[in-house]
């Protein structure tokens, strides 16, 4: 599927994403993030809604709240960098640092081999 962007609504998405100030140009090495990132949107909004697990849409604003499919994160994140890896083609991952004040590994019952 042909993909195709006027030079204002990725100069706008830009904006929206906090990379430019808005009506500030874009420098030539963001705009291929900025436009995968609109292919993105396009492709999460013809996905199918019965897979909860799946978000739709992540923003991270500036200053670093984050909302997934429009609603803040609920949980407080740290000040380590975030791996972002945007796909035009599929599913888009971003990886977080989530603080807790405990964390619990549950692992599954040894099985034996009769059963």
């Amino acid at each position: 599927m042909p993909i195709s962007y006027t030079d204002q609504q990725i100069r706008e998405k830009a904006a929206f994403l906090g990379l430019i100030e808005d009506g500030a140009e874009l420098p030539r090495h963001l705009r291929s993030r900025v436009v995968a990132a609109m292919a993105h949107a396009e492709t999460a909004e013809r996905a199918d809604p019965t897979e909860p697990w799946l978000a739709q849409e992540i923003v991270i604003q500036p200053g670093g709240a984050v909302l997934i499919d429009g609603q803040p994160f609920p949980w407080l994140l740290t000040r380590q960098p975030m791996e972002i890896s945007l796909d035009p083609d599929g599913t888009s991952t971003v990886r977080l640092t989530v603080m807790a004040a405990a964390v619990q590994i549950v692992q599954p019952e040894p099985r034996h081999e009769s059963e």
